[in-house]
């Protein structure tokens, strides 16, 4: 029986890991490196450096940090902020990540996933998509949560996933910080539309939570990043209450 992952996701902005509701009223959470290790001893699954600032800036990703975690890390780390092209994909790809988050780029030049996925492996690509509820639909954000697209969210998740995507990381804007529980209809909704595996984010304050985006939603991963750094509550914590419900994961040595 294949584990749900929980996933430790840290937004990184100046170099420090942030983190706010809806994505504005950041507050600053701590060290990158430092958390990461944390919560890896923790036993989550899999890190996500987020560089939330890079687009925003046109600048790439920060690759020096990259090396740092990737060298302390046994778990698979995937980055994202900034990857707008093939060459910075592998630049992420050679500083040690295991898999970069694509966003905003994909929107604009959507031959990008395709292009990634037949240079690295679909395996490598993570079509990152935040998402808006807007009456009976949910519409497509980009730069940072900044700019709407007009994308209708399903249908981007099920395009990116024809265009060579790997993983959809799908964020409920709505959701994010609020600790109210993940978005479960828009979880479900994607995870019914495409064939490969989706992360649930934004919303999560317990293992309740991430519970029901594995059984309600359908979801194959969760992302948890607030309460985690707050110290509400621990991967450990979370881990051994959904083995509680019978839901299987993979619990550290």
């Amino acid at each position: 029986m294949l584990t749900n992952r929980i996933i430790a996701c840290l937004d990184v902005k100046d170099g420090r890991v942030v983190k706010g509701t809806g994505f504005v009223n950041l507050r600053d959470a701590g060290d990158p490196v430092v958390l990461a290790e944390r919560y890896e001893v923790q036993g989550a699954d899999e890190i996500v450096y987020l560089d939330i600032s890079a687009t925003d800036e046109g600048r790439g990703t920060l690759l020096d940090l990259v090396r740092r975690t990737a060298e302390r890390l046994f778990i698979p780390l995937t980055v994202g902020g900034g990857m707008r092209t093939v060459e910075d994909i592998a630049n992420a790809l050679r500083a040690g990540a295991d898999k970069t988050a694509i966003n905003s780029a994909a929107v604009r030049r959507p031959q990008l996933l395709t292009q990634a996925a037949s240079r690295f492996g679909s395996q490598c690509v993570v079509a990152s998509i935040d998402a808006v509820k807007k009456g009976a639909r949910w519409e497509v954000y980009i730069n940072g949560g900044r700019e709407p697209t007009g994308l209708d969210a399903l249908d981007w998740a099920t395009r990116c996933a024809e265009l060579g995507a790997g993983e959809i990381l799908l964020t409920s804007i709505d959701r994010d910080g609020a600790r109210s529980g993940y978005d479960i209809e828009l979880v479900s909704r994607v995870v019914r539309a495409v064939t490969v595996p989706v992360v649930a984010s934004g919303g999560a304050g317990s293992a309740r939570d991430v519970a029901d985006a594995f059984v309600r939603g359908g979801a194959d991963a969760a992302l948890l990043a607030g309460v985690l750094h707050d110290g509400t509550t621990d991967i450990h914590s979370v881990k051994m209450a959904l083995r509680a419900a019978s839901i299987p994961v993979r619990l550290a040595a």
